[in-house]
């Protein structure tokens, strides 16, 4: 069993193979062997986060997720805890697996009541799994409110109950219980004393959307089973390696980012993107500024080369384009989508090629031509490409990614859970970042952090994976008592 931190490296893999890959060692092994060392997989980490806990309130659902509720139940109940377990579901139609494990909890003593204790030092969710794709209701959803309410720590056996394993949407009523959660983020972006314990394989839903918030803090334990061959539907990348600089190199050894945007009222944007390309370690950056009014030098950052965009030779350059651009970026898209040596798309060129078809053909044939190419749009923008909802987007953000990937080229869809796709090799999903990162600017900073990346010569994938973790672990070591904010975080940005 090991915990999953931003550095950890793991396949991810959905609901349909991870079934396959538990009817296949379940085959293999004696009967009730998965449940069993689930159950004691639960009881070690429930020890763990409450090793002094009096009361362990196991909530069992009507299925194999209620069956490991159980194991755990009876090995607390041996190792002198004292579990209280409720069962929302008929014993008669239990699987057979789960049935022998309700019967072992009651030969070990474990007392089995009809409604919650009036209080717990831990409540265990074995209610759902990844076995329903309905949303709880009744006494299953306000079980699931009242441990989600208390201050108590919460573990989840296998997946939040109510949460898709795959996309990690929460369904609805789940969603409404949790409203009366009292509990609030915290500076680093997590729910306090929120666990769980993914077992056999690891789900992507636990790491994008509603995931990260249900899950807490997620744990792994393969139940003694050797690693599947099933392809994953997804990866956590973990930390990017170092590349420290050689003594023998130049300005020119990390490549010219060129940055485009800044119309009027918004040269903020672009500046920040340019500041972030400068701090991440670019060899040189230009700025061409799409406001004719702007000044024609940063008397903060002298480093930055003010140009008229009109007067870039893109083929020599990575470009990163649209930030802060309005609707001014729309003259230069087609030129900078033809010529620019490596692309990143932000923003308003996002915008503006999700209304052009003429300029998304253009992007398809770059990609066809094999020129390094990231777009990294928030969900609004992927729904505007997608020519979906936003709604639609988060219900399935790897779908909606790998989408857009085939299309375009190298994307970053950020959120919570930030995943970088490319057009063959399975997404990752980044653990780096929390809602510290939600304020103007550092999408911005983000795009500029990714053309450096580019323009010191990492592909495509890596230089926005790469980049997409930095951002977020900077955020992640944010000081708790300075507020971050987008110029900040370049300026803090180390080379």
């Amino acid at each position: 069993m090991h915990r999953i931190t931003p550095e950890t490296v793991c396949d991810l893999f959905d609901i349909v193979t991870t079934r396959c890959v538990e009817v296949a060692h379940a085959a293999a092994l004696p009967a009730h062997t998965l449940m069993q060392r689930a159950g004691i997989a639960t009881a070690r980490l429930a020890m763990a986060i409450a090793p002094h806990a009096r009361i362990v309130w196991i909530a069992c659902g009507p299925g194999n997720n209620g069956g490991d509720g159980f194991e755990a139940a009876r090995e607390l109940q041996r190792r002198g805890f004292a579990p209280v377990v409720t069962f929302c579901g008929d014993e008669a139609r239990l699987p057979a697996d789960a049935r022998a494990s309700l019967r072992r909890a009651r030969e070990a003593g474990v007392v089995i009541v009809d409604e919650p204790p009036a209080q717990h030092d831990l409540a265990i969710d074995a209610l759902l799994g990844i076995g329903s794709a309905r949303a709880p209701d009744g006494k299953m959803a306000a079980w699931l409110q009242h441990m989600r309410a208390s201050e108590a720590p919460l573990l989840s056996i296998d997946v939040p109950s109510g949460l898709n394993a795959d996309t990690g949407v929460l369904a609805v009523n789940a969603t409404n219980a949790s409203s009366g959660d009292k509990h609030s983020a915290n500076s680093k972006g997590a729910l306090p004393n929120r666990y769980c314990l993914s077992l056999l394989t690891l789900k992507p839903g636990l790491f994008t959307a509603q995931g990260r918030d249900a899950a807490g803090e997620v744990w792994f334990d393969d139940l003694g089973c050797a690693p599947t061959e099933e392809a994953p539907i997804a990866t956590l990348a973990g930390k990017p390696l170092a590349t420290p600089r050689t003594h023998a190199s130049h300005k020119g050894s990390y490549g010219d980012v060129a940055v485009i945007g800044g119309a009027p009222g918004m040269v903020g944007a672009a500046l920040l993107a340019a500041s972030a390309a400068l701090h991440s370690g670019a060899g040189r950056v230009l700025l061409g500024l799409l406001d004719p009014h702007a000044a024609r030098v940063d008397t903060q950052q002298p480093e930055l080369m003010l140009r008229k965009a009109e007067s870039l030779d893109l083929s020599q350059l990575t470009v990163v384009c649209g930030c802060g651009g309005g609707t001014a970026v729309r003259t230069f898209l087609p030129r900078v989508i033809a010529t620019a040596k490596s692309l990143v798309l932000d923003a308003d060129a996002l915008n503006v090629i999700s209304l052009d078809v003429s300029l998304q053909q253009s992007l398809e044939a770059r990609l066809r031509r094999g020129r390094a190419t990231v777009l990294t749009p928030h969900p609004l923008e992927a729904a505007r490409l997608l020519g979906v909802s936003t709604s639609e987007v988060q219900s399935d953000r790897l779908t909606a990614a790998r989408t857009l990937a085939a299309r375009f080229g190298v994307v970053v869809l950020k959120g919570s859970g930030s995943i970088v796709a490319g057009s063959s090799a399975a997404p990752t999903i980044n653990l780096t970042g929390s809602a510290r990162l939600a304020t103007a600017g550092t999408g911005d900073v983000l795009a500029g952090m990714v053309g450096a990346a580019l323009a010191g010569g990492r592909p495509a994938l890596y230089a926005a994976r790469e980049a997409v973790w930095r951002h977020g672990a900077l955020a992640d070591l944010w000081p708790d008592d300075q507020p971050l904010t987008a110029g900040g975080l370049a300026r803090r940005l180390p080379n």
